[in-house]
C-alpha cells in the first residue's frame, strides 16, 4: 500500500487545505493522475498519483489545513507494478499477459472556483461540459446556472435537485480555499498590527496627458506601472517603509530589495503577484511585467514564488469605483498604499486659475509602531509629486 502525503509544492511551504478530492474510495487511478486540490499561500495545486492502482482509504476531510508530510490518501498499487519491481527479469504471471486493458479516465481540467465546481456537482454535471463565457476559459457560476436553464442536466438531478433546494444552495458559501486563506492572514495582521491609515489626493492630469501621447505615439504604458515605479523612488527616500519589525529580535528590518506587490481581483479571490526588484527595471519593463502577472492570475495560473516576498504592497481599487478605504497591510510588510477613483474636479493651477484637473484619492494604511504620521505624510508628498511631475519619471521609461 501506497500513501499519497502532502508534499512541499511551493517556496517555504508548510501546511496546506484540502479543497476537494477528484477520487472517492475504490476508484481506480493511472499514474498522474490528479487525486486531490490542495490550497496553499493563496494558490491552488493538484496533487498527482504516484502510481497506478485502487484507492482503499482518503484520510484528511475537505476544508482540513494539515502540514506538509501529512498523509491524505493510501492507493493499493496494481500487482503487476509490484511484480515488475520485484522480478524485473522474470517472466511476468499470466494475469500480466492478458491483452484487456485496464480503464484509464482522461481528464481534461477546467479552471473553476471551488465553489462553482459544488454548484455543478450538486446539480449532476460534468463541468467540463460546460463552454465558459469568459475569455480566459474559466466556468464561472452563471455559466453553471444558464447550463442549468437549458436543461442540459441529467433526469438523477432533474429529480434529486428541485428548484427550491437549487435556490436555498444559492444563499451559502464555503468558507473554505482562497476566501478563507485571505480571512485569516488579514485578521492575523489587523489584530497584530495596529494601523494608522492616512488620506491624501494627488493631481492625476499631468500624467494621463503623458500617458494619452504615449498611447498615440504606439506606447501603450498602464497607469499602475507609473505607480510602482514613483513608489520605488518614495520608498528609496523613506526606507522605513520598505521594512519589517522583527519583534523577537527587537529590530526593524530595511529591505535592501524593492520587492512591490499589486493586489488583483480574480474569481478565486484577492491574489498579490510581486513585482521582483523594481527598482531595477523601467517603467516599459514594469507595465510588461504587471500587463503578464495579471494575466496569469485571472486564469489561475500564477504559481506559489510569484506571490511570494513582497517587501511594500499597492491596491488600485479606483477603475472599480472606490472612493476612499483603510486597506490592511500585507503582514509582515509595514505598509500599504491604496489608489482610488480619479475624478473631474476644479483646482487651482500654478498661475491662481481655476481649472478643471483629474483627482485621484490615495490612502495610505502604515505600522505605527515602525513609523510615524508624519513621516508618513512625506511619503505620500513625495510620491504625489512624482505623479504630478511626470517628467520626473519619464527619463525611466526606456
Amino acid at each position: 500500500m501506497l500513501e499519497v502525503k502532502l508534499h512541499d509544492i511551493g517556496e517555504g511551504m508548510s501546511e496546506g487545505e484540502i479543497v476537494q478530492y477528484f477520487v472517492k474510495v475504490g476508484d481506480r487511478v493511472v499514474a498522474d493522475q490528479p487525486l486531490v486540490e490542495v490550497l496553499t499561500d493563496k494558490m491552488t495545486a493538484e496533487l498527482p498519483s504516484p502510481c497506478s492502482g485502487t484507492v482503499k482509504e482518503i484520510i484528511i476531510n475537505i476544508g482540513e489545513t494539515v502540514q506538509v508530510g501529512t498523509s491524505l490518501i493510501y492507493i493499493v498499487e496494481d500487482d503487476n507494478t509490484q511484480s515488475v519491481k520485484k522480478r524485473p527479469k522474470e517472466e511476468l504471471p499470466t494475469a500480466t499477459k492478458s491483452k484487456e486493458k485496464p480503464s484509464i479516465t482522461l481528464f481534461n481540467r477546467v479552471l473553476a472556483a471551488p465553489y462553482t465546481r459544488k454548484i455543478a456537482r450538486d446539480n449532476n454535471i460534468n463541468i467540463e461540459d460546460i463552454v465558459p463565457t469568459d475569455p480566459s476559459g474559466r466556468v464561472s457560476e452563471k455559466d453553471v446556472h444558464r447550463f442549468i436553464k437549458e436543461g442540459k442536466i441529467g433526469k438523477e438531478s432533474m429529480i434529486d435537485v428541485p428548484k427550491v433546494k437549487e435556490k436555498e444552495a444559492s444563499n451559502e458559501i464555503p468558507f473554505l480555499g482562497i476566501r478563507k486563506q485571505i480571512a485569516e492572514k488579514m485578521t492575523k495582521s489587523f489584530f497584530t498590527i495596529p494601523h494608522v491609515t492616512h488620506f491624501d489626493e494627488v493631481n492625476m492630469t499631468n500624467l494621463l496627458k503623458i500617458r494619452e501621447d504615449l498611447k498615440n505615439a504606439g506606447e501603450s504604458i498602464t497607469i499602475p506601472a507609473f505607480f510602482i515605479k514613483a513608489l520605488v523612488i518614495s520608498l528609496k527616500e523613506f526606507p522605513i517603509f520598505n521594512a519589517e519589525l522583527d519583534e523577537e529580535n527587537n529590530r526593524i528590518i530595511l529591505k535592501k530589495n524593492y520587492h512591490i506587490g499589486f493586489a488583483t481581483n480574480t474569481a478565486n479571490g484577492l491574489l498579490v503577484p510581486v513585482v521582483f526588484d523594481a527598482d531595477q527595471k523601467s517603467i516599459k519593463e514594469i507595465h510588461q511585467e504587471v500587463k503578464g502577472l495579471t494575466e496569469k492570475a485571472l486564469a489561475g495560473k500564477l504559481k506559489p514564488s510569484e506571490m511570494q516576498h513582497s517587501t511594500f504592497t499597492m491596491s488600485n481599487v479606483g477603475p472599480l469605483g472606490s472612493t476612499g478605504a483603510t486597506p490592511i497591510i500585507n503582514h509582515p510588510e509595514t505598509a500599504i498604499i491604496s489608489f482610488h477613483k480619479t475624478r473631474k474636479r476644479p483646482i487651482v493651477n500654478e498661475d491662481d486659475e481655476i481649472v478643471i484637473g483629474h483627482v485621484m484619492t490615495i490612502s495610505m494604511s502604515f505600522d505605527h509602531r515602525v513609523a510615524d504620521g508624519s513621516t508618513a505624510v512625506a511619503f505620500t508628498n513625495c510620491f504625489a509629486s512624482l505623479i504630478e511631475q511626470p517628467y520626473k519619471l519619464m527619463m525611466e521609461l526606456i
